[in-house]
């Protein structure tokens, strides 16, 4: 039998990768466009200055976050019992209501502010399921020492979807503003067919007996005492919680840069254009020596280039450094994704994923309410500068804090199996 030496070479992966690639391009664009829309109803129908209309995307980022936050114990233990195909496509077959709903409320003018932040919501609820059945799903259908290639494999699926849909939704909306919803909700449908196409996945069952709110609590504790793991989720969460700039895009494209939603789709897919390149080289070759210390370096970079972009007055100074800003982040999320993903075991993979995903939301969501706020008292740039500001002192503090990070040299598994203390490398 030929060897695998590729995750695309397995027919499972394949209709992954596809799924994840049509539905981060559906629901990015949606979701980059929800913020336009807020941002403009909120400055055109409401009146709102800058500083107000800002503060409004930042409530929004909560919108998002609460439902995340309060079913996450559920999504986690539900990707650990149920069969994760079907989790991730009932997930995505109510983002597709959603932008459906958009599409057509849209076309008859009827959107406001409540009913964008009841959608935001939901789209909140939904996102929390899909995101620990989906991250559960590559570790089921590809060997453990393709895993990391597997992992820059989908970040790839990620930055493409995240490059091209809010850059397609964006000449799409000035077309028709219903169109690029119209597009999500197809695209995500065929999103969810590919995902019910692999075969049945079920975790490992080795906790049948133990009652679901014990399970859930379980998945935390097992968090909470590796401080490895502890330090790889937290280090994200508290980064980009600071320094996310992506929140104030809308402000900058509309009253700063004045570039338009054209201008916002091709800033909100730059990060992604960065990222992808780096994860291009990571499928190729991936990191495999001192994963620690250059995902802090990465995380240091975030900050620096995020600082770079808040002080640009220029469209293709402002791409190049959210450009960059995506490639250093690419570099954190594939080095932190393959430890979280090979430390943690089987039966443990949908909760641990989940504790993860509430990690990555709460940084993002809340991050955007954190911009929001700051902007509103200093202004759009002196919320991201600041921000980006205090990913790097956060990178640094955490340097000292888990030093296990540091002393992290490969992406050998470190979990406590059958009593075994952790073997971290130093």
């Amino acid at each position: 039998m030929k060897e695998i030496s590729s995750p695309l070479q397995i027919r499972d992966y394949r209709f992954f990768w596809l799924a994840r690639l049509l539905a981060v391009s559906a629901t990015v664009s949606m979701v980059v466009l929800i913020g336009y829309q807020a941002y403009d109803i909120a400055r055109a129908d409401y009146g709102m200055a800058r500083s107000e209309a800002a503060f409004i995307l930042g409530l929004l980022g909560v919108a998002q976050f609460v439902p995340m936050m309060l079913f996450t114990p559920v999504a986690g233990w539900a990707a650990d019992r149920f069969d994760r195909r079907r989790v991730a496509a009932a997930a995505n077959l109510i983002d597709c209501v959603i932008a459906g709903t958009l599409a057509y409320l849209t076309w008859q003018h009827m959107v406001d502010l409540p009913l964008i932040f009841t959608l935001a919501a939901a789209h909140g609820a939904a996102r929390v399921f899909l995101g620990p059945a989906q991250s559960a799903i590559a570790p089921n259908i590809v060997p453990p020492t393709l895993l990391p290639k597997a992992i820059a494999l989908g970040s790839i699926a990620f930055t493409i979807g995240t490059v091209f849909g809010p850059a397609a939704g964006g000449f799409l909306y000035d077309v028709e503003p219903e169109l690029p919803y119209l597009a999500s909700s197809v695209l995500i449908l065929c999103s969810a067919l590919l995902i019910s196409l692999i075969k049945p996945i079920r975790a490992k069952q080795s906790e049948q007996r133990v009652h679901p709110i014990r399970q859930m609590i379980d998945g935390g504790k097992f968090v909470w005492n590796d401080r490895f793991l502890l330090g790889c989720i937290s280090l994200d969460l508290f980064a980009v919680l600071l320094g996310g700039a992506t929140a104030m895009l809308p402000v900058f494209a509309r009253d700063i840069l004045e570039v338009g939603p054209q201008g916002l789709g091709l800033m909100r897919g730059a990060p992604a254009a960065g990222a992808g390149l780096v994860a291009l080289l990571f499928s190729i070759k991936p990191i495999e020596t001192n994963v620690g210390t250059k995902m802090l370096w990465g995380v240091a970079f975030f900050g620096i280039a995020t600082v770079g972009f808040g002080l640009s007055r220029d469209l293709m100074m402002s791409l190049g450094f959210l450009a960059l800003l995506g490639a250093a982040d690419m570099v954190s999320v594939f080095i932190r994704s393959s430890l979280v993903q090979l430390n943690t075991p089987d039966e443990m993979r949908g909760r641990v994923s989940s504790i993860s995903g509430l990690a990555i939301s709460a940084s993002n969501e809340l991050g955007e309410m954190q911009s929001g706020l700051a902007a509103a008292l200093i202004g759009a740039t002196g919320a991201v500068v600041l921000g980006g500001a205090g990913a790097i002192f956060i990178t640094v503090v955490w340097a000292y804090i888990f030093p296990e990070i540091r002393r992290a040299k490969t992406f050998a598994p470190q979990y406590r199996v059958k009593g075994k203390e952790p073997q971290h490398e130093s």
